[in-house]
Formats: C-alpha cells, sequence, structure tokens
C-alpha cells in the first residue's frame, strides 16, 4: 500500500533549553555524588518523560519541604522557590541545591532591587504557576501584585502610581505580554519596565520559530505537558499564526491521526522541557505512517550554556 505524502516543518529552536538542560544535570550530578535517593521539590521540569526518567534513577519528588528527610539533600526546581523555602532548609540545617534556572533568578533580583528603590511590583504571569509563585514570594506580602490580562490592570489597586515597576513570567507568550504592559504603561505612565525583556531567550526563540513554520502547514503540534506555560503558549502562538489545527501533546500516543486526515504539511516542535528523544518518536510515528519529507526551519541559532553550582560540582 503506498503511504500519502507528508511534509514534516520541524520548528529549531526547538526542545531543552540552558535552564531546564542545567536543572536535569544538577539532579543526576546530585545522584553521582551523594546516591539515591536525593529529593526534589516539585517537578524539576514540566515534563513527565523526563521526571520518570530521573525517578527510575533515584530522585524522589515531593511537594513540600517536610516530606524529606534530614539526612538527604533536596532539589528546588528550575522553576525557582519563594525565599521562606531556602530560608526553611536551613533552619533545619538540610542540604539542598538551588536549580532555579539563571533567568528566573535574573528576574527575582529585580524584583529585589525594586523593592529596595522603595517601588511596588506589578508581576505579569498566571497565578498558581510555580514560577509565578516563586517571584511573588521573594518579596514580602502585597509587594507583588499580579496581572495575567489587560483586562486585570483596570482593577488593580496600587500603593502609589508613580512608584511602581513591572516584571514578568519568563514563559509568556511575547504578544499577550505586550498587550498587558500597554495597558499598564497607559494606566501608569511612571511605571518602569525590566532594563532587558524579562521573557527568556528559549521561550522567544520557540515563538519566532512557530510563527515562521504557522504560515507553510495545515496543522502544527507541540510536543509538552499540559502544564508547561512555554508548551501551551507554543500551541497558542500557532493557532494565532494562522494554523488551522494546533494541539499539545506528551508523545506520539496522543496524536489525533483523524483531525490530521488529508493534510500534507504539518509543523513540529517541542516546549524547553521536551527532550529530543520525544521529537524522534513523533517523527518516527509519522515515518510509519507517510511518505514523509522532512524539513528543518531554523530561525535562531542558541549557544548558551549556564554553569553548574558549585556544591554539586564539588566532591563528596
Amino acid at each position: 500500500m503506498t503511504k500519502p505524502p507528508l511534509t514534516l516543518y520541524l520548528a529549531a529552536p526547538r526542545g531543552f533549553c540552558a535552564g531546564v538542560d542545567r536543572a536535569i544535570k544538577i539532579v543526576e550530578m546530585a545522584l553521582q555524588k551523594w546516591g539515591p535517593p536525593v529529593y526534589v521539590r516539585h517537578e524539576i521540569v514540566h515534563n513527565k518523560f523526563v521526571v520518570d526518567g530521573l525517578r527510575e534513577k533515584g530522585a524522589v519528588f515531593v511537594e513540600e519541604l517536610d516530606e524529606c528527610p534530614l539526612d538527604r539533600p533536596v532539589i528546588f526546581s528550575a522553576h525557582g522557590v519563594p525565599k521562606s523555602v531556602p530560608a526553611e532548609a536551613e533552619r533545619r540545617h538540610m542540604v539542598y541545591v538551588d536549580a532555579t534556572c539563571p533567568l528566573v533568578s535574573k528576574v527575582h533580583l529585580e524584583a529585589a532591587r525594586h523593592n529596595e528603590n522603595g517601588k511596588q511590583m506589578v508581576m505579569i504571569g498566571h497565578k498558581g504557576h510555580p514560577e509565578t509563585i516563586g517571584t511573588m514570594g521573594q518579596l514580602p506580602e502585597g509587594e507583588v501584585l499580579l496581572v495575567e490580562t489587560p483586562a486585570d490592570v483596570a482593577h488593580l489597586e496600587v500603593r502609589d502610581p508613580d512608584k511602581l515597576a513591572y516584571i514578568t513570567q519568563t514563559t509568556l507568550s511575547i504578544d499577550d505580554t505586550a498587550e498587558v504592559v500597554r495597558a499598564l504603561q497607559a494606566r501608569f505612565p511612571a511605571i518602569e519596565g525590566p532594563h532587558k525583556e524579562d521573557i527568556c531567550y528559549a521561550t522567544t526563540n520557540r515563538q519566532g520559530a512557530v510563527k515562521t513554520v504557522a504560515p507553510k502547514v495545515q496543522a502544527l503540534l507541540v510536543i509538552g505537558a499540559p502544564n508547561s506555560s512555554n508548551s501551551r503558549r507554543l500551541v497558542e502562538v500557532g493557532a494565532n499564526a494562522g494554523c488551522e489545527y494546533a494541539q499539545l501533546i506528551q508523545r506520539a500516543d496522543d496524536i489525533d491521526w483523524r483531525a490530521l486526515e488529508g493534510v500534507s504539511a504539518i509543523g513540529l516542535t517541542a516546549g524547553a522541557s521536551a527532550p529530543d528523544v520525544l521529537v524522534e518518536e513523533v517523527v518516527q510515528a509519522f515515518r510509519d505512517r507517510f511518505d514523509l519529507t522532512l524539513e528543518e526551519v531554523v530561525t535562531a541559532d542558541e549557544t548558551i550554556q549556564f554553569r553548574l553550582p558549585r556544591i554539586v560540582r564539588e566532591p563528596a
């Protein structure tokens, strides 16, 4: 039986970013240094395949510090944690490793600097997301106000409209965030923004690649977890850029083949916490069903790497 022809456009950059790569290496090196079990507070990154793989090696994932024994190391996830978490670990004399992405830490430092200068912070982010909780937890309660949409800006009650600054979650949609920033600047003309965009390079690059791929395809598949903010934003960006069908999938098994019937060009990308092995799995699933032409659409070259914390680099 002849396979129908299909062109699969691979967006690049895609998949792991430097912060995710660093966080996973931290867990692996901690396991080598201290042996299993090593405890990890929250998912190290938002990807079930990655978390399950680390669990098999001896990582134990917990929600809170009180689930960790005092004599085993604990690692904080790449999304960052409120200041109270390392403070509590120190109070308990626990060995801990902070795997917060350096670009998230940069936002934490920005917030602290503005706070020292007497400014109240407005954070653009998703309520309940670990990164938002971690960033808001850098300052005392009431010092960081959260907005998600331009509509939220209208209801903000601030202490002093002339002493405001804004920060953003690093994994947001660039276009949606720009709308919220415009609303903030219209209502609070004196509000100060970051020196450099808070949305991280990897989020920006992956969204840019999707925007370039979108006009070439009838459907877009994004490999990523349902709780991964940057992956969900890629689906939205694809839909807004004209993809008739955009779907988030975790594995090849999740592909809705019926929805793709009659389609001759499909875009494929992966969120910043999705490993390349899952991309290869999806490509193979298409190869099994179609006479496949693979085209990579490269819009940026990523060479960034982050140093690992000294505590995991030093011998035990």
